[in-house]
């Protein structure tokens, strides 16, 4: 239980982890071993997968559709065939949709996920939308990715890293796969850097979330979880450090609304 008093900043701020070699072990504020983790974390997506939408509305207050345009503007993606960008833990299109309708359908995206049930509710949104031809939906882990080298021209991944269990590890597949002159982009929920909204926003998750997602799922331990695992995960500075230690060249990052979320850059040079 979170304390309701002016401590709960640096309760949990105490929390946060520097690196991501601490997240192979925590389901949110537990510490678990290394084989459960991933388990653990499948059967929450499992749970959530029909509501991801209305999961990351309460999450964000709804600007994560925001946070995801922002995302796609900023990657850009050029309108000429042969293109093509890996979506990675975006098993429900979210972000593969933008970036094929910014390319005015010229790009191909390939939408890997590790879990099927996400992948599932993906490939019937193409479908309704008539864009499934431009798009491949891959069920495989982001520590492993089944694809040579220097394949992609981008690498996205948004609201998923914080779950994979070996940070480093996805991050080093995330530059083996890109081409030279790749980029790679990840926006995560992060360190709200902002007075005032910082405790407003550790009321909003920890009281109201858990709560709201029971009432609309049946079920707010899938949300306690991924409440939890946001303040776990390493912040702006610390996230930006080990991108630069994967190899990853022009490291930067831009926050959103104060810092809920943050939008990291790298280029395979």
């Amino acid at each position: 239980m979170v304390r309701p008093n002016s401590d709960w900043i640096k309760i949990l701020s105490e929390q946060r982890t520097t690196a991501g070699t601490a997240m192979s072990t925590s389901y949110g504020f537990r510490s678990v071993s290394e084989d459960q983790k991933q388990g653990m974390v499948n059967e929450v997506f499992h749970k959530v997968a029909k509501r991801y939408d209305i999961m990351n509305d309460l999450m964000s207050g709804g600007l994560h559709r925001v946070w995801k345009e922002a995302m796609v503007a900023a990657l850009n993606p050029p309108r000429r065939p042969g293109w093509t960008s890996l979506d990675v833990a975006g098993g429900t299109g979210d972000i593969a949709f933008r970036i094929v309708d910014a390319s005015e359908r010229t790009a191909h995206v390939t939408v890997l996920d590790i879990n099927g049930s996400m992948l599932e509710v993906g490939r019937e949104r193409a479908e309704k939308r008539g864009i499934a031809e431009s798009l491949d939906f891959v069920e495989a882990n982001a520590e492993e990715l089944p694809f040579e080298d220097e394949t992609f021209d981008a690498y996205t991944i948004a609201f998923g890293i914080r779950n994979v269990p070996h940070i480093e590890t996805a991050l080093a597949e995330a530059y083996r796969v890109l081409k030279t002159g790749g980029r790679f982009l990840c926006l995560e929920f992060s360190e709200v850097d902002m007075p005032l909204l910082d405790r407003v926003y550790e009321q909003w998750s920890f009281k109201a979330i858990p709560q709201i997602g029971k009432a609309v799922t049946g079920d707010a331990e899938p949300y306690s979880y991924l409440v939890q695992s946001i303040r776990k995960f390493p912040n702006q500075n610390n996230f930006a450090s080990m991108i630069s230690n994967a190899g990853f060249d022009r490291v930067s990052f831009r926050n959103y609304s104060g810092g809920i979320a943050a939008l990291h850059s790298g280029w395979k040079l």
